[in-house]
């Protein structure tokens, strides 16, 4: 069961999670669109990093706060987007989903360590790739009324790039928990 009090915020926590957010919305900005509708950035990649490097509940923090800088109107969403619109349009589902995605996968590598980079390719697998997909997928098909062999298609034009991200993001965490052993074994007062 969640117990509040094991995650409370110290002011270190407070600034990871401001830096994570950060480095997504710089990440976020180098926009390429295949489709017309869905962008491919690297805002993902700054998820898979504040989740694996920040854990349960920061990584999914970091990512709530993107999007919150987002909906009140800062143009730091894919391609220098902002506003409500941007989550209530086609792609907002994926955003709703990177939250749910990094709160997963922060979680994972909190359970299963981030000294094997296979275990934090699976977190980041499981959480920032199925479950952004499970929400995402469902929402722009809503929104764009394509039915499921569209939405399907659409989405496999985003799996080679997330793969590549996950790769990434496993060789930059291993190193960062050899460079830094604190946050391999999370420990948290």
């Amino acid at each position: 069961m969640f117990n509040a009090a094991t995650y409370r915020a110290t002011p270190r926590d407070l600034a990871l999670v401001a830096v994570f957010t950060a480095l997504t919305a710089v990440l976020a900005m180098p926009t390429i669109t295949i489709s017309g509708i869905a962008p491919i950035t690297l805002q993902t990649l700054g998820f898979m990093l504040a989740a694996s490097l920040l854990g349960f509940p920061w990584g999914g923090a970091s990512v709530a706060l993107y999007v919150l800088l987002i909906v009140v109107g800062l143009p730091i969403g894919a391609g220098g987007r902002g506003g409500l619109a941007v989550l209530t349009g086609p792609t907002g589902g994926f955003l709703i989903g990177g939250i749910v995605g990094a709160l997963v996968t922060g979680w994972l590598v909190d359970k299963w360590g981030r000294s094997n980079p296979f275990t934090v390719g699976l977190a980041n697998i499981i959480g920032l790739v199925l479950v952004v997909y499970v929400i995402g997928l469902p929402w722009l098909g809503w929104r764009t009324g394509s039915g499921l062999f569209a939405k399907l298609t659409l989405g496999f034009q985003f799996v080679p790039g997330d793969l590549i991200k996950v790769v990434v993001t496993s060789l930059v965490v291993v190193t960062v928990a050899r460079a830094y052993p604190a946050i391999a074994t999370k420990q948290r007062a």
